[in-house]
Formats: structure tokens, C-alpha cells, sequence
């Protein structure tokens, strides 16, 4: 079955192992350990990682290490781009918005100051 970025990131736990490896590689060991968890249910997540292009296991002598391929969250980035432009847009209104409505209130005080 092929994942995608986004199943990938959609878990809190899968979020919490790229964070832990995106400074260095670990050993599954080590990420497996930093989980209450079995190690089977922490496998699994990052066999779904690797599967996705998010992490690379690599074999170092008897050790398996964990390697963040972070690239792969440009997709992630690229859609949210899309959204980031409309809620700027909104809120770019809203504060015009807001400003025309302080002004009439100015201009309103300083009729009402005259009289």
C-alpha cells in the first residue's frame, strides 16, 4: 500500500519520532525507548515513516539508525501555502475593515467635540 506525507504526519506519535530524529540519527533502540509503547506499535510507525520517504533505516553494524529525510514535508508546505494566502487575504480585509471603522468613530468624536 503506498502512504503518503500527510498519513504519515497525521499521528502524534509519528510527529514525535521525526522531531526526535530531525537533529540526529537515532538508533530504533533509542526511539523506541523515548515511547510507552511496545516496540512493535513503534516499528510499525516507522515502518510507515520509511515508507513514506520521511526517515531512512540504516544498517551500522548491529545497529539499525534512524535517518529524518525531511524533504518530503516541501508537500506538506506547498499545500498549506495555498490556505496561508487565503487567511492572509481575510485578514488583511478584516483590518481594513476594522481601520474604516475606528476612522467613522474618530470623525463621528470629533463632530459630537464641536457641538
Amino acid at each position: 500500500m503506498r502512504r503518503d506525507t500527510f498519513q504519515a504526519i497525521a499521528d502524534p506519535t509519528r510527529r514525535e519520532i521525526l522531531n526526535m530524529i530531525s537533529a540526529q540519527p537515532l538508533n530504533v533502540n533509542t526511539v523506541a525507548g523515548n515511547f510507552e509503547i511496545s516496540r512493535t506499535a513503534v516499528y510499525k510507525h516507522l515502518k510507515i515513516l520509511t515508507e513514506c520517504g520521511l526517515i531512512k533505516v540504516k544498517q551500522h553494524g548491529r545497529e539499525r539508525y534512524c535517518e529524518a529525510r525531511l524533504e518530503k514535508l516541501a508537500e506538506v508546505a506547498d499545500w498549506l501555502e495555498q490556505y496561508k494566502k487565503f487567511w492572509n487575504s481575510k485578514l488583511d480585509n478584516l483590518e481594513i475593515y476594522l481601520k474604516d471603522i475606528q476612522s467613522e468613530e474618530d470623525n463621528n468624536d470629533r463632530r459630537h467635540q464641536r457641538y
